[in-house]
């Protein structure tokens, strides 16, 4: 397998991991009364790999899971990522 590949797999883990962090963090600072992490950054980083994490994030902490917004972008996300890995990896 080519570099590309492993970079793209690291990078994939890598913000996979983030969003599943920010989502426990947004749902930490929402209990506390502090400075929220916006939802267009939440979006933002499932849309640009993170989509996995997110659906984990939202499941483990039970959070952003009753806003249509969350419930229906984030699954999209992922099967947008889904069809461009194996449009174009496989």
């Amino acid at each position: 397998m080519s570099n590309y590949f492993y970079a793209l797999l690291i990078y994939i883990i890598a913000v996979n991991i983030y969003a599943f962090y920010l989502f426990g963090k947004d749902k930490k600072l929402s209990k506390t009364n502090k400075w929220r992490v916006s939802e267009n950054r939440l979006l933002f980083v499932g849309f640009v790999g993170g989509s996995l994490g997110g659906i984990l994030g939202m499941k483990h902490f039970s959070h952003k899971t009753k806003k249509r917004k969350f419930t229906i972008l984030i699954p999209l996300f992922l099967a947008l990522h889904l069809f461009l890995f194996y449009k174009f990896i496989i």
